[in-house]
């Protein structure tokens, strides 16, 4: 008995649950309003994702179809798994998209899918979504696929003419981790199809002679993701495979989702969940690489263990780990070292850049600037100010770890 729409919804939304990599950033800004089309990507609805500017937007994030014929150890969706399957034609997809979008739920569309029958039979429905939601009913809003890497490249091109962003997903840090947990598929294959996806999506920012642009093709450009804690990697391998992925691909984004155990799960696989709090901690740090200048190899340099520390963020931990750089001069310190103090973000050090040039900067001008002054005191020296006694304590770590709370067993 063929199952209804809405049953087919609930079950195909619940397992792209599992896929982080859903974030809008970096497309175009386009409103229908002018070209007599439908759909936005500026509006305001049901959030789900975040752009870069803070912004809240919504997405409708569904499987084509959650059936596979691959037995990835770490994915629900494994052909062995024993879970309940359900499948969307390309034509209830776009249907699904312009009534939601219409009732002004979302404001596009992110689309995954289990591999039917072949990776391009598969890729072919995803890329006819996006080409009837562009071509047949002018939708303008925002559209992220997720490519399938062995698809063929006439198809993985068609559907960056259509997507804002698209993804491929690198699975786990490690190949070894990647041939243990997913032998069917190939970290070659995946970074090759990067590559080829980097240089399309470069191809479509060049210009004409004439100067206008060329081909669009994925603006937002790509992203992936690798799952947390289903192997052994360290949180060094991780961000090691990510800086390679980041200089090599010119990747947007790195998403990084921990691991979910699963019914009938391998037993290759742990029976726990990582720490959220870890997952947590490697965005940090990949915020810490993409904005503030470090590098991956440092900030997990003063580990043995080659693992984030848990208790404190990132910058704060390789700031108590380098206490020989410290403290920073607020009025003197470039840029680059004002951004590797604790508590200093962005926005706080380039208006202290800016008001340096005017006058002298103070601990308590900080203040103004929505800045923790606990967390700055002990890195940073001004007129006025000299942290000797707290720079110089054994047991500055103790300032900054959370105080114990009482569990309760309700």
């Amino acid at each position: 008995m063929k199952k209804s729409l809405s049953a087919r919804l609930a079950i195909l939304s619940d397992a792209a649950k599992y896929d982080a990599s859903c974030a809008s950033s970096g497309s175009n800004k386009r409103d229908s309003s002018a070209s007599g089309g439908l759909g936005s990507t500026t509006g305001n609805g049901i959030c789900h994702a975040y752009t870069p500017d803070g912004r809240c937007i919504s997405l409708l994030k569904i499987l084509l179809t959650n059936f596979c014929i691959y037995d990835c150890a770490y994915c629900i969706n494994r052909s062995s798994s024993n879970v309940e399957r359900a499948r969307f034609t390309p034509d209830e997809v776009v249907w699904l998209t312009l009534e939601f979008y219409r009732r002004n739920c979302i404001e596009g569309l992110f689309l995954s899918s289990g591999i039917i029958r072949s990776s391009d039979h598969t890729m072919e429905q995803l890329v006819q979504v996006a080409r009837d939601l562009r071509l047949k009913h002018g939708f303008r809003g925002y559209i992220h696929l997720k490519t399938i890497p062995d698809a063929s490249p006439a198809l993985l091109e068609e559907a960056g003419l259509y997507a804002d962003r698209l993804s491929i997903n690198v699975e786990l840090p490690t190949e070894s981790g990647l041939k243990q947990y997913a032998p069917e598929k190939e970290a070659a294959g995946i970074r090759r199809a990067m590559g080829e996806m980097r240089l399309k999506i470069e191809a479509g920012k060049d210009r004409t002679h004439t100067g206008r642009p060329t081909r669009r093709f994925s603006p937002g450009g790509q992203s992936t993701q690798m799952i947390v804690g289903a192997d052994g990697a360290s949180d060094q391998q991780i961000l090691s495979s990510s800086s390679g992925l980041y200089g090599s691909y010119g990747l947007r984004r790195v998403y990084y989702s921990a691991f979910s155990p699963i019914p009938d799960a391998s037993a290759l696989l742990p029976v726990k969940s990582p720490p959220l709090q870890r997952e947590h901690r490697l965005y940090q740090a990949d915020w810490l690489f993409r904005f503030y200048g470090f590098d991956f190899s440092e900030i997990t340099a003063g580990r043995a263990d080659g693992m984030l520390d848990l208790e404190l963020d990132p910058k704060l931990a390789w700031a108590l780990d380098n206490r020989a750089q410290f403290p920073v001069d607020l009025n003197l310190a470039p840029r680059e070292m004002l951004l590797r103090v604790p508590g200093l973000g962005l926005k706080a050090v380039t208006a202290i850049v800016s008001a340096r040039r005017h006058g002298v900067v103070r601990l308590e001008d900080l203040a103004r600037l929505n800045v923790s002054i606990r967390k700055v005191r002990p890195f940073v020296k001004t007129v006025g100010w000299s942290p000797a006694s707290l720079t110089d304590r054994h047991d500055l770590r103790t300032l900054f770890v959370p105080s114990p709370q009482q569990m309760s067993l309700f």
